[in-house]
């Protein structure tokens, strides 16, 4: 039943580029036939005064020395001998043109200029395949002799070979222009889009495999593709969240046991310390979990919402430079990402903190300033790396290692920038830099 279905389909679409082909080629033929049609009328008009000035001054050199008569009988030329010609009874004007262009024709190639008459249709019209009959005035040293031939009609139907084969080709051009754009270009640009949402984060639905058998093919696998990537980005969220709510039970039940009264207050202060590493463990297994994509972003104005985000830090120790400027941000989960790098200063920089935004062509600079050292710059990239731990910069506990990855997975959902900065001590002697799209930019 399936093969059945695939040939069916298969004929439907062969008669259906068949047609296509066969309305293209009769569009160009008549096309063709309107541009062209007229000149390679007048080309046959120019070959046919070339035989008759050839034949007009063979008749008249001939006219010297036999009669009419006889030249007519030898030579079945169409001669009559008369001061006037006889006119057809119904005058046809349909040729008027062309037959100007042949008297034109054979007065360049003549030394004289012949008058050209209407004739009416005889021999010589079924000789020559129809047409309009004319008469010819030769000169004649004895008596006046006109020469009757026939004018071929204007060729519409069926039009000229070459124009035919040249129409045929057009066709078929035609015919794999639209073969390219519908089962091609269409499928590949739908296909464009979807790989766009998928550098973006976004998980897009699955694109309908039409177009061409290799477009098909390669839909599929991107279908396949984007179905293991959603798969293993859940699987990840899963086992994150799982770790986080698996800690928060001995988590709960070591506080519970930190207020019962037979802990002296050392022990008891340093299992409060180890509580409180394993809550900020936590804590950041949950924000590299959620990450902040399913947070709808927003317009909203920094200076006022980079304000609700440090309200809870001390103010001697921290400074906010803020610039009034709107962008479309996550509040959540950029707010959890200034947080951390706030964290990170207070515990391996030196305060006094200084916050700066700041707008410039590139877009809009958050800037976390401190007096330390900062991170290295040759393990820059390695601190960017989920769970990886600096000794150099990180010697508390509490530190999984997901801060900076954190900030750089929020970055991403905004179209950001993560990067470092050195000073000599105004405002700070190390920052970390959050650079977004300004309004105008944003992507949305």
């Amino acid at each position: 039943m399936t093969r059945a279905l695939v040939l069916r389909s298969l004929m439907l679409q062969i008669g259906g580029w068949s047609s296509l082909l066969l309305v293209s080629w009769l569009l160009c033929l008549m096309w063709m036939q309107l541009l062209f049609g007229r000149e390679l009328n007048r080309l046959q008009t120019l070959q046919l005064g070339r035989d008759l000035a050839l034949n007009i001054r063979l008749t008249e050199l001939t006219l010297e020395r036999y009669p009419p008569a006889l030249i007519k009988e030898l030579t079945g030329l169409d001669l009559v001998i008369a001061v006037q010609p006889p006119e057809p009874e119904r005058e046809d004007r349909s040729n008027d043109d062309r037959r100007r262009e042949l008297q034109q024709e054979l007065c360049s190639r003549l030394s004289h200029c012949p008058m050209l008459l209407p004739a009416a249709s005889g021999e010589t019209a079924a000789v020559q395949g129809g047409g309009q009959q004319i008469w010819i005035e030769l000169i004649s040293p004895l008596e006046p002799v006109w020469l009757r031939s026939a004018i071929p009609a204007t060729r519409r139907w069926p039009p000229d070979p070459m124009l035919m084969l040249i129409a045929l080709v057009g066709a078929v051009i035609i015919t794999g222009v639209v073969y390219l754009l519908k089962d091609v270009e269409q499928p590949l640009r739908g296909l464009e889009r979807a790989l766009a949402r998928v550098g973006e984060g976004n998980d897009p639905p699955a694109l309908p495999a039409k177009g061409a058998p290799e477009v098909q093919r390669i839909t599929r696998r991107f279908n396949a593709m984007v179905q293991r990537l959603a798969a293993n980005r859940q699987e990840r969220a899963t086992m994150l969240a799982g770790i986080a709510h698996d800690l928060r039970a001995p988590i709960t039940r070591l506080q519970f046991r930190l207020a019962l009264p037979s802990l002296d207050a050392t022990e008891r202060q340093r299992c409060r310390h180890d509580l409180e590493s394993l809550e900020r463990i936590t804590g950041q297994f949950l924000l590299y979990a959620g990450g902040g994509e399913r947070e709808t972003p927003v317009v909203c104005p920094l200076a006022l919402w980079l304000a609700e985000v440090v309200a809870s830090y001390p103010s001697e120790q921290l400074h906010l430079e803020p610039t009034p400027v709107e962008a479309r941000i996550r509040p959540i989960a950029l707010g959890r990402a200034v947080s951390n790098l706030i964290d990170n200063a207070f515990s391996h920089g030196k305060p006094p903190i200084v916050i700066r935004l700041l707008t410039s062509k590139d877009g809009i600079s958050l800037e976390v300033w401190d007096q330390g050292s900062g991170v290295p710059t040759a393990q820059w990239s390695r601190a960017m790396q989920p769970f990886q731990r600096l000794d150099e910069a990180r010697g508390q506990q509490g530190h999984c290692g997901l801060g900076l990855a954190i900030v750089n997975h929020v970055m991403q959902h905004h179209d950001g920038t993560v990067t470092v900065r050195r000073g000599t001590g105004n405002p700070g002697r190390f920052a970390v830099v959050l650079t977004l799209p300004s309004e105008g930019q944003a992507k949305g």
